[in-house]
């Protein structure tokens, strides 16, 4: 029998979550459901084979998943089309897919099989990585400075750092402050502790 925890406190997607993963599964699988990270740590959390969370959970206990990794799926609201590159180490699932192509993304998950996608599958293109200055400036949009303080704070051009943010977004896909700072926690850019 199979033990998966289902972590997230928006109760129509745990539901919609926990179906799938029965309708994928069969009746061999047990999901528990919790609001919140502090009733799955009260609940002997190595006991799981897998952990579906919350991109907020995981951005607020990084350090406790990070170390988990392979029992670990984080729950994604923006589509696979917006991450060009999966953080290292972490399966993501894509909630927005639909519900053929979401489900044999977690058949394949629950067979054990490494679902994880180093480049967007409908791309051609080849992965850019940051420059580091990119990622000096990632990390202070992440920690809330806005686009002149972070340009003050490197000794650059506001226009160069209107730059730099288009060429983030440009290289991964992801256009939302949220889903920017999901990347730079679950890529090692900067510690979830210290937003």
């Amino acid at each position: 029998m199979m033990e998966i925890a289902l972590i997230t406190a928006n109760t129509a997607e745990a539901l919609g979550l926990e179906a799938l993963i029965w309708k994928v599964a069969g009746g061999e699988t047990v999901v528990r459901r919790f609001r919140d990270f502090a009733a799955f740590i009260d609940d002997t959390p190595d006991m799981y084979r897998l952990c579906f969370i919350s991109s907020l959970t995981f951005l607020n206990y990084n350090a406790f998943f990070a170390s988990r990794s392979e029992r670990t799926v984080v729950l994604v609201h923006e589509g696979p089309g917006r991450f060009k590159l999966a953080p290292q180490g972490i399966r993501l699932l894509y909630l927005e897919e639909e519900e053929q192509k979401l489900g044999k993304k977690l058949a394949c998950i629950l067979r054990g099989e490494d679902a994880r996608s180093p480049v967007r599958q409908d791309s051609g293109e080849d992965f850019a990585p940051l420059s580091a200055r990119e990622v000096e400036v990632l990390v202070l949009l992440c920690k809330g400075f806005i686009n002149k303080e972070i340009a003050d704070r490197l000794c650059i051009s506001l226009t160069t750092v209107i730059t730099h943010r288009k060429n983030i977004t440009a290289k991964l896909g992801i256009k939302s402050l949220g889903g920017l700072t999901l990347y730079a926690v679950m890529n090692g850019y900067i510690e979830a502790d210290r937003l």
